[in-house]
């Protein structure tokens, strides 16, 4: 069944409502936090958000006495959009409801813009993103390198991980080494591992010990159950691929923060079908993608737009294989879709 579509009015109203609602909960919150101010709040001290929840988010308390204990907090008016991963200062107030007061500065920040066009961060402070896909749903090329060029926006070192290669056969093993070989060629890290059955997983554990990593990905590629075999006891919920679509369906919903052992942490976020790049520039864009960086400033024209134009140094290369027709279409269409075409 076709998806129905809503029109200018109803998509005005749905917003209307959803803003009136996060106006309503805003104003609970701050009557909330001003209760808490009112009363006794413990000293200022530092943070870790590990879930994000709304109005409020899970803290845990890195220094002191209540060092690894999670917290509930508020958040005061005036502080921007936190996400998992950021680093706060907040005090702590009774029956274990906190105040955040402050946010630190960030090392990083992976960001994408929402639904009307706002860029959204995703996740803070992380050392490594790594993409997540599977045989089912189908991979798309054009999602990948969607968050390659945001890693390299970002600055953060990308891992491509292929899980579920227990599902490979001789029907999509052939489109799957291709995907691979694109990746492999212009030497960026590829794994494949299995959840279920537990292949790779030693290795891909010795790529995430002592760093700060963000699983990100569709819906259905088994997040989720990577973090299960990770951390058997964190016991995340497993959602099946949609019969009707073939497509992931939501089980996480919010971005939370788990802890290895042995050191370092790991970011679970929800799945998507889509990742929009329209707060980079075309220069961005170019700049994600690698094979790009000898050929860039070498065209017969300054302003070559690498479409049609006679001496594009990026059409001889695609010609002579230097460059992979998958890269290029990706390229066009991420550069397609960008603001006025990311001129």
């Amino acid at each position: 069944m076709a998806k129905r579509q809503l029109n200018r009015r109803q998509n005005w109203r749905i917003e209307k409502i959803q803003g009136e609602r996060a106006a309503r909960a805003a104003k609970r919150e701050s009557s909330a936090v001003e209760a808490l101010e009112g009363g006794d709040l413990g000293p200022e001290q530092t943070g870790l958000v590990i879930a994000h929840f709304g109005v409020q988010v899970e803290v845990e308390a890195t220094d002191g006495d209540q060092a690894g204990q999670v917290f509930r907090c508020h958040l005061r008016a005036n502080l921007p959009a936190l996400v998992t991963g950021d680093t706060v200062v907040w005090r702590a107030g009774n029956q274990g409801i906190g105040v955040i007061v402050a946010q630190l500065p960030r090392t990083t920040e992976l960001c994408r813009p929402d639904s009307r066009g706002q860029l959204k961060p995703v996740a803070a402070n992380v050392d490594m993103i790594v993409i997540v896909f599977a045989p089912l749903p189908e991979p798309h090329a054009n999602l990948i390198d969607r968050y390659l060029v945001a890693a390299e926006h970002a600055g953060i070192r990308p891992l491509l991980l292929l899980n579920k290669f227990d599902l490979i056969d001789e029907q999509n093993a052939p489109a799957l080494n291709a995907l691979l070989a694109v990746y492999r060629t212009l030497g960026y890290p590829v794994l494949e591992v299995s959840a279920h059955h537990g292949n790779g997983m030693e290795q891909l554990q010795q790529q995430l010990d002592g760093r700060i990593s963000v699983f990100v990905g569709q819906s259905g590629v088994g997040k989720s159950s990577l973090v299960n075999s990770l951390l058997p006891e964190v016991e995340t919920r497993v959602g099946p691929l949609s019969e009707l679509s073939g497509q992931g369906t939501h089980t996480t919903t919010t971005a939370r923060l788990f802890h290895f052992p042995g050191g370092g942490e790991l970011i679970d976020s929800p799945g998507i079908r889509e990742f929009g790049l329209g707060h980079v520039s075309r220069a961005d864009v170019e700049a994600g993608f690698i094979e790009f960086d000898d050929l860039l400033g070498t065209c017969r024209f300054r302003d070559c737009k690498h479409d049609r134009e006679p001496g594009c140094a990026l059409l001889k290369a695609l010609e002579e294989g230097r460059v992979q027709q998958q890269r290029m279409n990706s390229y066009r269409s991420i550069i397609a879709s960008l603001p006025e075409n990311g001129y």
